[in-house]
């Protein structure tokens, strides 16, 4: 089957036509592809994947300090001990009422490949102090993740601050020397996907996001990470060949500056002919029909012929014949005027030979005033030479776009169909790191606690149950934190709670239903649940946004959300917090 244009079906937003999806609360084009490409993962694809993390999370990816701390514990004996770590993030990121929980496909194959080679061993028998144990580089040299079990939010899922979002138990040092890579794995992924998500909201209804940050990323395990997971927080496309690979992203592409500019003469245009789109007749000479229309569309909008750019409409040209229905090119090389003469005449040629073109691309200026005047030319040609084609072309947006630029957009009157992003967006330059923690909570059996004068540095103890409270409306109002061995809260029924951003002030609430957040997704070496597709972590994003009350997802001042521990919990809490002030004097009571 021919491959079609992504560009395909985005209608432009002036009109308001074409097939919709839903965004949360949004609306948004539908991309022309084949739905059996947005499937769950292949076992080519699986493979893939599986390798790329391999590749870029491989078991010497950790601090050295975990492999000093798991030896220690494995020359006290402690090595083969149950514990119980949380990962878990303080503050909700981009000062927002929200975050999204992503990478947790990374983090079931880099547990289910987790094992130390031969060569890993040998090198951290040269870096670790010459008084190591040598069993000890046996005892590494036999680990691996069989013994661990991992239960986590689903990825995709709307998440909030200081809620566990995943819960690793096994063998004390294995879960020790996880706690980097895991970290590594959800911090960046996490962060992207809920600035994307942000980016999202701000477009509003009825425009495509193209990401573009690959070559602003932060290496390119940065830029391929970030295309994977904007994507899954509500980007459309990606200009990132890689990601479309691997991970099944929709992918698009205009034209750069350099491609234009390297242009000078219309000699330089080869082949110069092309044939009409139904094969039928002799090969067209292009120069000559464009140059017709040239003429035409310059006495249309009465500009100075004289003032062309030829190398200009040579690139265009010459890119349209290589290209007859994937021509968008960028106009302001030069001058938007200019370089917007140039395209209609090249259009209207390839529309007379059957073709379709398009659209354009904005790359410099005031990109609200510029989409307008374009729109307002397309128009003028599509009634002035009956090119029906010149309603649909669609108007690219690219210009360091913010996520206040992109709100500022909204504001003012524009014609834009598609913007794409790239720096702000990879780099998340309102807030580099999401801040995740990975912190004990049990070993063997009892509940460990982290004390901190800064309430916010102190840990929750013990395993726990994570439960989401929704109200009558469907919108979820409060994340409850239970011990593991407490029963459920049951919907419809009263109970009371201690919001931890109250401290000891408790509330009372009623669910109209109750959702338990965490699953086992991780046992015994496997992993137990199907792994997601980007397109399917994408559609959780999509509904556990729309869920979401409007108030939590304001980008400005958002309500904060509530998460809260049981009553039992914050006994436990309080109890642990008054025995760590005994605990404090064993010397002077022995």
């Amino acid at each position: 089957m021919k491959a079609q244009s992504p560009w395909s079906r985005i209608n432009p937003t002036h009109r308001g036509s074409g097939t919709q999806w839903t965004f949360g609360e949004l609306q948004v084009p539908e991309t022309r592809l084949d739905p059996e490409n947005m499937a769950a993962p292949s076992g080519a694809t699986c493979g893939m994947t599986e390798r790329s993390v391999r590749e870029r999370a491989p078991p010497l990816l950790t601090d050295l300090y975990q492999f000093t701390m798991a030896y220690a514990y494995w020359r006290a004996g402690r090595h083969r001990e149950p514990a119980v770590f949380e990962l878990f993030f303080r503050d909700n990121p981009f000062g927002g009422g929200f975050s999204l929980f992503a990478g947790l496909t990374d983090c079931l194959l880099f547990l289910r490949g987790f094992r130390f080679t031969e060569p890993d061993v040998e090198f951290l028998r040269s870096v670790l102090p010459p008084n190591t144990d040598p069993a000890y580089f046996h005892f590494l040299r036999g680990l691996d993740c069989s013994a661990v079990t991992l239960r986590s939010v689903a990825e995709g899922t709307v998440v909030f601050a200081r809620e566990p979002l995943m819960e690793v138990e096994g063998p004390l040092a294995v879960v020790q020397l996880l706690e980097t890579s895991l970290l590594c794995l959800v911090n960046y992924a996490s962060l992207v996907c809920s600035n994307a998500a942000r980016f999202r909201l701000a477009a509003g209804p009825g425009r495509k996001l193209l990401e573009l940050g690959l070559r602003r990323a932060q290496g390119p395990d940065g830029g391929l990470t970030a295309s994977r997971y904007t994507h899954i927080g509500g980007f459309d496309l990606t200009s990132n060949v890689q990601a479309s690979f691997l991970f099944g992203v929709p992918i698009a592409g205009t034209m750069a500056h350099s491609y234009v500019t390297s242009f000078s003469s219309l000699e330089e245009v080869w082949p110069q002919t092309l044939v009409a789109v139904n094969g039928d007749g002799d090969p067209v000479d292009m120069i000559s029909l464009t140059k017709g229309f040239l003429s035409q569309v310059c006495e249309l909008l009465g500009a100075d012929p004289g003032k062309i750019r030829e190398g200009e409409l040579a690139a265009f040209l010459s890119y349209a014949i290589a290209y007859p229905q994937n021509f968008l090119p960028v106009i302001d090389s030069y001058s938007v005027g200019c370089g917007l003469l140039n395209f209609c005449a090249v259009a209207m040629a390839l529309c007379e030979l059957g073709y379709r073109p398009v659209g354009i691309r904005l790359d410099s200026g005031d990109l609200c005033r510029q989409s307008v005047d374009v729109r307002q030319v397309f128009r003028r040609c599509s009634e002035q030479f009956s090119v029906p084609a010149f309603n649909s072309l669609i108007i690219v947006g690219t210009n360091n776009i913010s996520e206040q630029s992109i709100s500022e957009l909204n504001k003012k009157e524009n014609e834009i169909d598609v913007v794409g992003v790239g720096t702000h967006l990879v780099t998340c330059t309102k807030q580099p790191s999401l801040g995740c923690v990975y912190k004990l909570v049990e070993v063997r059996g009892r509940p460990r606690m982290k004390i901190s004068e800064d309430p916010k540095k102190s840990t929750v103890p013990g395993r726990k149950a994570v439960y989401r409270l929704m109200d009558s409306e469907g919108h979820p109002f409060l994340d409850l934190l239970c011990l593991k061995m407490e029963p459920p809260p049951e919907a419809g029924c009263l109970l009371t709670c201690y919001p931890l951003e109250n401290g000891n002030s408790p509330a009372t609430v009623t669910p109209a239903q109750v959702i338990c957040l965490r699953q086992e997704v991780f046992s015994e070496g496997q992993i137990t649940q199907p792994l997601c597709s980007a397109a399917e972590s994408r559609a959780k994003v999509q509904s556990s946004l729309q869920a979401l009350h409007p108030r939590h997802k304001r980008l400005q001042e958002p309500d904060s959300y509530t998460v809260a521990l049981s009553e039992k919990l914050h006994n436990l809490v309080s109890e642990l917090q008054k025995d760590s002030s005994s605990e404090n004097n064993f010397l002077l009571a022995n």
